[in-house]
């Protein structure tokens, strides 16, 4: 599934490069934008797999067959029709006991309710043209230096002040009290859900990476939380499990679809088996 071609050799100095015109993303021949619309990749993507649901329901017989080359975005009723084709088509079994009680003891650290920490960090930000080997190293020896036994009580509030891009370093880099709903979730993964998250009271022994960048980590506090019965969360684990499952028989449902149709200027994952693991 390579990116259409244009119209012309390729080559500046042939005439036939006035012809050229841009790359069209289209499904089964259909386009998804006109030549002059540029659109961001998600869009595309969406677009794309709208008309492969699209031209489904018009194979089924459920819509009119559309006879434009440009695709045009479903109205409600299309819309309706849609869904009850993906709904009929898309199934996946209920969770069973055993497989609740399963996710119950896998994902304890996940259930807990009522649990925080009380943090401070440090964040080194990654930003478009920043030297990130640089800020590693800089983030690594500011650690280390919070590390030692025999820091300083302001250090950390110091270092905060001097080297965080974070409005929070002019209170010392103060966050308060987070919770793991609260922050984002490669911190709430490191603080709270990891099997070593519970290490304790001071400063993170490892620099926390995060979409915003690199932190170093002080707990000042903690609430310990609560973890409730498996009767109490049996329905919340049956819902969230059944939710998984449709979403992997849905991405699975869509690989058929493109691996059945004819791709053209944009990359999507297909299989041509419906035996899609």
């Amino acid at each position: 599934m390579s990116p259409s071609s244009t119209v012309g050799c390729g080559s500046s100095s042939c005439a036939c490069a006035d012809l050229a015109q841009p790359a069209v993303a289209s499904i089964n021949g259909i386009a998804l934008h006109e030549p002059d619309e540029v659109l961001d990749a998600q869009t595309l993507r969406e677009r794309a797999y709208t008309e492969l649901l699209i031209q489904e329901a018009v194979k089924q017989g459920l819509l009119p067959l559309y006879r434009g080359l440009v695709a045009l975005q479903p109205d409600e009723a299309q819309r309706q029709v849609i869904e009850t084709m993906l709904d009929q088509a898309v199934t996946s079994p209920d969770p069973t006991e055993e497989e609740c009680r399963r996710h119950y003891e896998a994902q304890k650290n996940r259930l807990i309710v009522g649990q925080a920490l009380h943090v401070r960090h440090i964040l080194f930000a990654v930003t478009p043209g920043v030297n990130v080997h640089a800020l590693s190293q800089r983030a690594e020896t500011a650690l280390l230096d919070l590390s030692r036994k025999d820091v300083p009580a302001g250090r950390f509030a110091q270092l905060a002040g001097e080297l965080s891009n974070c409005p929070s370093g002019a209170q010392g880099g103060e966050l308060g009290w987070v919770t793991p709903e609260a922050c984002a979730p490669e911190l709430a993964n490191e603080l709270f859900f990891q099997s070593d998250s519970r290490w304790g009271m001071g400063v993170h022994p490892r620099l926390v990476h995060t979409r915003f960048g690199l932190h170093i980590i002080e707990v000042l506090g903690r609430k310990k939380g609560q973890l409730p019965e498996f009767e109490q969360v049996r329905d919340q684990i049956a819902s969230r499990l059944a939710l998984q499952s449709r979403s992997t028989a849905l991405r699975q449902y869509m690989q058929l679809l493109v691996g059945q149709a004819k791709v053209e200027g944009i990359e999507l994952e297909g299989a041509d088996s419906p035996l899609v693991q």
